[in-house]
């Protein structure tokens, strides 16, 4: 095992994605000083993909196969595992993921569902429990279920008490924010029509806000979910849009009062996180307004992990076209 490191660790992903590649122009862009990372990668792999401005920490993970970008192999799958498990064991002061392909990670004989499930096995204790949070700015968005197929998702009342105080939690202690307000998609179309499209909202869902209530939790009640999303998507644009402006240093357009109209309006989140049923419910609203500015964070374990809401990019692995806009957002989410 390698020495303990207090150092934000990054972990390179699939030797033959894009997860290289991202992060060696990650870290350029953000010119860190090698004092603050440390890297789980390997030599052969970083050189490929370009090589790094600065001596960073290489922790280093034996990778004898050959690169294939764009493949699914066995040897990256195993690769990636360690390099994540590695990652939970060296005593990190934050970790960021770069990718990986759970078909390399099943292929190698490691049956996980994603790199969350992974942290879970390692770094949880005494009932710790890997939550799966995305965040984009002040649009965040709690899963309540991760990568499990549309059919076989089983919510109950005390799943749903347990994952949203352990929201509650992270909130107040690493947040800062001490009454959080948090709203509850429904499950069903139109939150069930009172039962007519489905029970989970009167037989789970508000049964657990009854409790989460009287623990103190400032939560609505089960809210249609097509509709829910609509004033966090216009804040984030706006505020985005508003950001822009001020690192292009725009003094003068020619709507420029209605640009500033535009940033007066600017509205703040009436809620502080989403909390959505399943995978699709969160993750569609999110990504389509920030896209790979969004940041998966896994929180809920004594170390926070965060990574770019995207996958591997197979398709283009290898031939430097990559954007590192979601890994640089992954890593200066854990500075």
């Amino acid at each position: 095992m390698a020495d303990k490191v207090n150092k934000i660790v990054i972990t390179t992903g699939d030797p033959n994605g894009i997860g290289a590649e991202i992060t060696i122009k990650a870290l350029k862009k953000l010119n860190l000083s090698p004092d603050k990372v440390a890297l789980i990668s390997n030599y052969k792999i970083l050189e490929l993909y370009g090589g790094l401005n600065k001596d960073y920490e290489i922790i280093e993970i034996p990778y004898n196969a050959e690169i294939k970008p764009g493949e699914v192999t066995k040897e990256a799958g195993e690769f990636s595992f360690q390099s994540v498990k590695l990652a939970c064991e060296i005593g990190a002061k934050a970790i960021v993921t770069a990718p990986v392909s759970k078909n390399a990670m099943h292929l190698a004989g490691h049956y996980f569902n994603g790199q969350t499930e992974i942290l879970q096995k390692y770094l949880a204790h005494d009932g710790q429990l890997a939550e799966m949070l995305f965040v984009a700015g002040n649009f965040r968005v709690l899963l309540l279920t991760r990568h499990v197929p549309l059919k076989e998702v089983n919510l109950t009342k005390e799943l749903v008490v347990e994952k949203i105080l352990n929201l509650k939690k992270f909130f107040v202690s690493h947040l800062g924010i001490i009454e959080p307000g948090f709203a509850l998609c429904g499950f069903n179309p139109h939150s069930g029509e009172g039962g007519i499209l489905g029970r989970e909202e009167i037989d789970i869902l508000q049964p657990a806000v009854d409790e989460l209530r009287e623990n103190g939790v400032n939560i609505t009640n089960p809210l249609p979910a097509d509709t829910l999303f609509v004033r966090a998507a216009e804040n984030y644009l706006k505020n985005n849009f508003v950001e822009r402006l001020k690192s292009l240093k725009v003094e003068k357009l020619n709507n420029y009062q209605t640009i500033q109209l535009f940033n007066h309006s600017t509205i703040q989140p009436k809620y502080d996180c989403y909390i959505a049923n399943y995978h699709d419910q969160g993750l569609i609203p999110i990504k389509t307004v920030a896209g790979d500015k969004t940041v998966n964070m896994t929180i809920g374990l004594d170390i926070i992990r965060t990574s770019p809401g995207h996958g591997t990019a197979f398709d283009i692995a290898g031939k430097n076209l990559a954007d590192e806009t979601g890994m640089v957002e992954a890593i200066k989410a854990v500075l």
